[in-house]
């Protein structure tokens, strides 16, 4: 097996914001708001696209208005789909990048062009370039969660769920793979499959904040329940899970698995969707607390929730925070991501969970 540990790179500091804090809304406020923005939408030809990791009022409006709540491939494939002008994604950057690179004859809005990842932050495009420049003999993987430049400069894209036969793939024609930008869910990958990896040192400030003993305690007190885990989180901790998957794949578990109770790992947001189409489940948030806990996240993504109803209307009237991506890395970074589709397509794999 490869070396487990990221090699040759410094771990990157990356600035945490704090989470914002939105001006607290009445019923009957955030129902006006909510009647303005489903008007705006029909104004503008415009559709909400929102991840399952966002606020649970985005994600109901997306699916009252006819969009989406899905992952951020998902939300990508969406917009390919929609016949609106305008795809308003409520999620982070690199999500807003990834729909733009798909449907490049679209405008893409986002309510905050300052939502970011810490996986794509902790990636810097000349950091990684001199990285794959100085490893010409490995074929370039890297996780959706990059940059649209990021995306140029590989071979494949992957999301999670597909990351492991892709890689099995590359692995079994004796390709060397250099893998980024999550450590922890390329050393996943690197375990389960065997193959011979170079890992960026980046990592989730989500899903690094599970506590391995804290978990422990909680499986103690709840014997029965089903543990669930991203597989961006730690190893000792992934290795307690019983489903390691994407955001999609955990939300299949809560459905299918006949547990009554789930300890999640993963984004709280999660748990909107989850109580959506499983109420009868009892869902447990995996701990962030106890020794050694920073709580920069808490299990919730400070970028994430940089979305809210009160920007998301100011979009739509103003249309200042649109996606663009240069048609060169565009032209570049649309191979990486339909290189992985069309492996997807010729083995059967319909859906392709990622973040």
């Amino acid at each position: 097996m490869a070396n487990p540990s990221p090699v040759e790179l410094p771990i990157r500091s990356i600035a945490v914001p704090p989470h914002p804090q939105w001006p607290e809304l009445s019923d009957t406020e955030t129902a006006a708001l909510k009647s303005r923005i489903r008007q705006l939408l029909k104004d503008r030809n415009a559709v909400l696209v929102a991840h399952y990791y966002t606020d649970p009022e985005l994600q109901s409006l997306a699916e009252e208005t006819g969009g989406t709540v899905a992952d951020s491939l998902e939300m990508a494939r969406f917009g390919t789909e929609t016949k609106a002008e305008t795809l308003v994604v409520c999620g982070v950057r690199f999500m807003g990048e990834t729909a733009k690179i798909l449907n490049p004859e679209k405008r893409v809005l986002m309510p905050d062009l300052r939502a970011t990842c810490s996986l794509d932050e902790g990636c810097p495009t000349d950091e990684f370039t001199a990285f794959c420049d100085a490893h010409p003999d490995h074929t370039v993987v890297v996780y959706a969660n990059t940059s649209a430049a990021v995306k140029a400069r590989a071979d494949w894209m992957v999301t999670s769920s597909i990351a492991l036969p892709v890689v099995e793939h590359l692995a079994a024609r004796g390709e060397k793979i250099l893998w980024a930008p999550d450590k922890h869910l390329g050393h996943y990958v690197e375990r389960v499959t065997g193959a011979e990896m170079l890992l960026w040192n980046g990592a989730c400030v989500v899903h690094e904040e599970f506590k391995s003993f804290a978990l422990e305690r909680v499986r103690r007190l709840h014997p029965d329940a089903a543990v669930l885990v991203h597989p961006e989180a730690p190893d000792d901790v992934v290795d307690q899970a019983d489903v390691v998957g994407s955001t999609t794949q955990l939300i299949r578990a809560v459905v299918e698995l006949p547990n009554r109770e789930f300890i999640v790992a993963t984004d709280a947001g999660i748990f909107w969707k989850m109580r959506q189409i499983a109420p009868d489940k009892i869902l447990i948030p995996a701990p962030t607390a106890g020794e050694g806990a920073t709580c920069e996240s808490c299990a919730h993504c400070p970028w994430m929730a940089m979305n809210a109803l009160q920007n998301l209307e100011q979009v739509l009237l103003t249309g200042d925070q649109e996606i663009h991506v240069e048609p060169a890395i565009r032209a570049r970074a649309v191979v990486s991501i339909q290189r992985m589709l069309d492996f997807a397509r010729e083995r059967g794999i319909r859906r392709l969970a990622s973040t």
